[in-house]
């Protein structure tokens, strides 16, 4: 396509793009300056209006009367005016002579008046264009917005049907970014959205289109022309845009990394549907393509595939499930039971979240807490459990605890501790008897926060285990950083046990911790009784696992610790015997 279509960053042509790009690029968090808009028809029409008014009729023919009265009379007025202030001659005709001044003034005033409203008229003209295109661009960026972005993609569209050329769409969709803003100020991430628009612009072709959809969220657009292969440029310039996106961004202080999950699509314009429908589909695949790049592991491009969009769907009908399942309360606590190893006493559980969907049956956290945190509906959810949750361990003995998973999401909350001790309140249940489990994997995320979170709630009363401990990369840093109450070995360990001489060293190396820190030790995933012969043998330990059945919900729990006397008010005829290994021990 000839030119530069109205609204585009002009790039470098592909063929150059081979130059080495910088490691890194320093930029400040400034308002990129906007880029020329070309307007419609439509949106030009108002200043086409006023373009036709700069010549005032009005002004123009006091102007030219004026002149026409002045040459009339001024050429007799002005003789005999001359003629009498040099030689005496004559008398001035004062009728005439005020005439003139009159045409003089006409003059002077009618020119000041269109002169005057010139300004007018440019001030107006200049205010109706920045209006416009402030309309029509990101005040960021200075990119398209989605309204210009639309018609211009219908406009495009048209042109490469006309062509019988073919047209390629790449959603850019910023990876972390969030994160990056939230932890840097919205300085910063604007800064990192201007410095986005301008690498991805610098990597796009002189005809390309490039926008800004909203949030963190481009898009690209590029026509191709009749026998251009434009699967294989799009697969380069995806690329290319994806690698500039990744470079280090140094904002003043701050060094921000982000990437970008790429989804592409090229295709012709055939008349086969209308331009409506021909861009929708575009549109509708890209957003499919993108989808599939963040599930793959984000930091990569995808091409659109007919069967990503029944996965798609899929997981549209699960989020709209799994809203609706927290609005009808579907989410229930399920409870593990928490072991002390050597007498088989029963010391606390630890609660799960299940969800008793009516179409799915029980689903396990797995399926469902990664969708609920990407959707945002965790920090809803995660409440509504814990709540569930205090009120039915209410009724349990008074020296049985309730360890609660706490998720990396709740954890970036500044006011999740001021919420958990709201709940405490309300279902008067004591701080002392609850346990937050908090995994390394939300210590490394943002530590700071987790140091004050952790303080805050150990103050009250409140005890926090590291949980999975050994599967992150500082584990025993963390044991150093914060005060920690107790550790709980990984599953991954413990599943090794009586098999490999690596996992009994690691869980021996780690029970040895504990016992120097003075730190109890809770091991998870205890399910045969060869895992439990080797865990009695490193000392006083608790543990929890299949081994000792099944996690129960909470009505078959309490009809359990009623017949165990183990309630807060024990059934008088019941006995109270340790927690004895279940027979089936390894059911899902």
């Amino acid at each position: 396509m000839p030119g530069t279509p109205p609204g585009t960053l002009a790039g470098t042509p592909p063929e150059t793009l081979a130059d080495p790009q910088p490691d890194q690029a320093t930029v400040h968090p400034v308002q990129a300056p906007p880029l020329p808009v070309t307007l419609n028809a439509a949106a030009a029409a108002p200043v086409a209006a006023i373009a036709r008014t700069e010549r005032d009729i009005v002004a123009l023919g006091i102007i030219f009367a004026a002149i026409i009265l002045f040459v009339g009379t001024g050429s007799s007025v002005l003789t005999g005016l001359a003629r009498h202030l040099l030689f005496g001659e004559t008398n001035v005709d004062s009728l005439l002579t005020n005439a003139l001044l009159l045409n003089i003034a006409l003059i002077v005033f009618g020119w000041r008046r269109y002169t005057d409203l010139l300004q007018e008229v440019a001030a107006r003209r200049d205010a109706e264009a920045a209006a416009l295109r402030l309309a029509d661009t990101d005040p960021l960026t200075g990119l398209l917005n989605r309204r210009s972005f639309d018609v211009t993609l219908i406009r495009l569209a048209a042109d490469v049907a006309a062509r019988g050329g073919s047209l390629a769409l790449m959603l850019i969709d910023l990876d972390r970014f969030k994160r990056a803003n939230d932890s840097h100020g919205h300085g910063v991430g604007d800064a990192v959205l201007v410095e986005t628009a301008r690498r991805t612009a610098a990597m796009l072709p002189a005809d390309a289109v490039l926008a800004r959809l909203g949030g963190d969220e481009f898009a690209a657009l590029v026509p191709f022309s009749r026998g251009a292969d434009g699967m294989a440029q799009t697969e380069r310039l995806a690329a290319r845009i994806g690698h500039a996106i990744a470079l280090p961004i140094q904002c003043g202080e701050h060094t921000v990394g982000v990437t970008a999950s790429i989804g592409a699509v090229c295709a012709p314009i055939t008349t086969d549907q209308t331009l409506a429908e021909a861009t929708d589909t575009l549109l509708h695949r890209a957003d499919v393509a993108m989808y599939q790049a963040k599930k793959g592991g984000r930091s990569q491009h995808c091409w659109f595939d007919p069967a990503m969009e029944a996965d798609m769907l899929a997981r549209n009908r699960l989020e709209q499930a799994i809203r609706a399942g927290l609005k009808n309360g579907e989410f229930r606590p399920y409870y593990e039971k928490q072991v002390d190893l050597a007498s088989g006493a029963i010391t606390g559980f630890e609660m799960l979240a299940r969800w008793n969907s009516p179409t799915l049956g029980v689903v396990g956290p797995d399926v469902f807490v990664p969708v609920a945190e990407e959707i945002g509906v965790m920090p809803d959810l995660s409440e509504h459990l814990i709540r569930a949750a205090l009120i039915d361990a209410r009724d349990w003995a008074p020296h049985l605890t309730l360890a609660i998973n706490i998720s990396p999401v709740q954890l970036r909350d500044p006011w999740f501790a001021q919420r958990l001790l709201k709940l405490l309140v309300e279902a008067r249940f004591p701080a002392g008897r609850l346990d937050i489990e908090i995994t390394e994997v939300s210590l490394r995320e943002n530590l700071p926060m987790v140091r004050s979170l952790v303080t805050s709630l150990r103050n009250q009363g409140i005890r926090i285990s590291l949980d999975d401990f050994g599967h992150g990369a500082s584990s025993l840093a963390h044991l150093r950083t914060l005060p920690f109450d107790r550790i709980k070995i990984d599953r991954n360990f413990i599943a090794g046990l009586g098999q490999s001489r690596d996992s009994a060293a690691v869980v021996e190396a780690i029970a040895a911790i504990g016992r120097g820190m003075d730190l109890p030790i809770t091991a998870e995933g205890v399910e045969t009784p060869e895992i439990l012969a080797e865990l009695r043998k490193l000392g006083a330990l608790q543990g929890q696992g299949y081994l000792y059945g099944q996690p129960l919900s909470a009505q078959a729990l309490y009809q359990e610790l009623a017949g165990c006397s183990l309630l807060a008010q024990p059934v008088p005829t019941a006995t109270v015997p340790p927690a004895s290994p279940a027979t089936d021990s390894r059911t899902a």
